[in-house]
């Protein structure tokens, strides 16, 4: 992940992806898009400026295999949503296993998916 995050190729998920903050063990939004770097939140729970986070979620590809993503993320920015109580985040992965990073690269990419 040398290059810049920025411009690293996004998808954008228009499924129900629940995100689970692992230290609480606590549904705390859901994915808006994501790339190998980086992820929009769409958060239901509180979040905290500039915080650290470890975050788990699931992927699943086009034959239905599911892959257990677990990243640990930085909080970037963060602003209110149009709806009460949710709030939209940008974090950036610190940490994430190399074989996870190749399948979510896959899920990117993948034919069909929704990318910006």
């Amino acid at each position: 992940m040398t290059h810049d995050s920025r411009r690293s190729r996004r998808r954008n998920v228009t499924e129900p992806v629940d995100v689970l903050d692992t230290m609480t063990d606590q549904v705390i939004g859901r994915l808006g898009n994501v790339s190998e770097s980086g992820m929009l939140l769409i958060a239901h729970a509180p979040i905290v400026d500039d915080g650290l986070y470890q975050l788990r979620f699931n992927i699943r590809d086009g034959r239905g295999h599911e892959t257990l993503v677990d990243v640990g993320a930085h909080l970037l920015w963060s602003a209110h949503a149009n709806t009460p109580g949710q709030a939209f985040a940008g974090l950036r992965f610190l940490t994430i296993a190399p074989d996870v990073l190749e399948a979510l690269r896959n899920w990117v990419d993948a034919p069909g998916a929704s990318t910006s």
